[in-house]
């Protein structure tokens, strides 16, 4: 999800604005997802590079994040959403921890549509976390050095208990995976498009899906 801050300077707007707008979109988003039969949506929320931004808008996404968990979770429930967080949570106040705990606990066990938000996630420090935390398995004997493949390695990312994305979307015409799901995005089909985010509608997703329905996925076969 991207363009937030240029929908908002566009408009004369402060950054926030674009925020609270891009959240908005994150309704719509989900709903045209569960409208369109989508069972797994996974949306990048704030990386680990956002850490760097100035603090006032750290706080206002991290207040805003608040605000949407605790009048969106309910909502969720009922529409059949299960909802997870990937990402590294210790950055993140005991305060919201907690609000994440909350959401996925009230949410356990749906199966409609199944939305993962990725906070304080980098691509690359999952890999790193990954790599460091199966080594420490095969020191402690509990993983043999010659079962370490793919799969195994899998089951160390935050990601080990979902399937590999089918789809990316990038919005606000960007060009670039932005340390999203490196490991996971191997063969995934890629769709850029120049809406920015708060415009993002459930046309605009239903562009995506019929672009990606036209696309033959041959996993590096050969054809013919």
């Amino acid at each position: 999800m991207d363009g937030n801050g240029r929908w908002a300077k566009s408009r004369g707007m402060p950054r926030v604005a674009g925020h609270h707008s891009g959240a908005k979109a994150v309704r719509r988003c989900v709903e045209a997802a569960i409208d369109q039969g989508v069972e797994w949506l996974t949306l990048f929320a704030f990386s680990s590079e956002n850490w760097r931004r100035p603090e006032g808008e750290v706080m206002e996404l991290t207040s805003l994040l608040k605000q949407y968990l605790r009048s969106e979770v309910a909502e969720l429930a009922k529409q059949g959403v299960c909802f997870r967080v990937i990402g590294d949570r210790a950055r993140f106040s005991p305060e919201l921890r907690a609000e994440f705990d909350r959401a996925e606990r009230e949410t356990a066990g749906n199966h409609r549509l199944n939305l993962t938000v990725a906070l304080s996630y980098g691509g690359r420090d999952e890999i790193v976390k990954a790599a460091r935390n199966m080594a420490h398995a095969v020191q402690a004997g509990t993983l043999d050095v010659e079962a370490v493949d793919e799969q195994a390695f899998g089951r160390f990312l935050w990601t080990a208990a979902m399937p590999d994305p089918d789809l990316l979307i990038r919005t606000s015409g960007e060009r670039r995976l932005s340390n999203f799901l490196l490991w996971q995005c191997a063969y995934a089909e890629l769709v850029f498009m120049d809406v920015l985010w708060p415009d993002f509608d459930a046309a605009h997703l239903a562009l995506a899906l019929a672009d990606f329905a036209r696309r033959d996925r041959r996993y590096g076969a050969s054809v013919g």
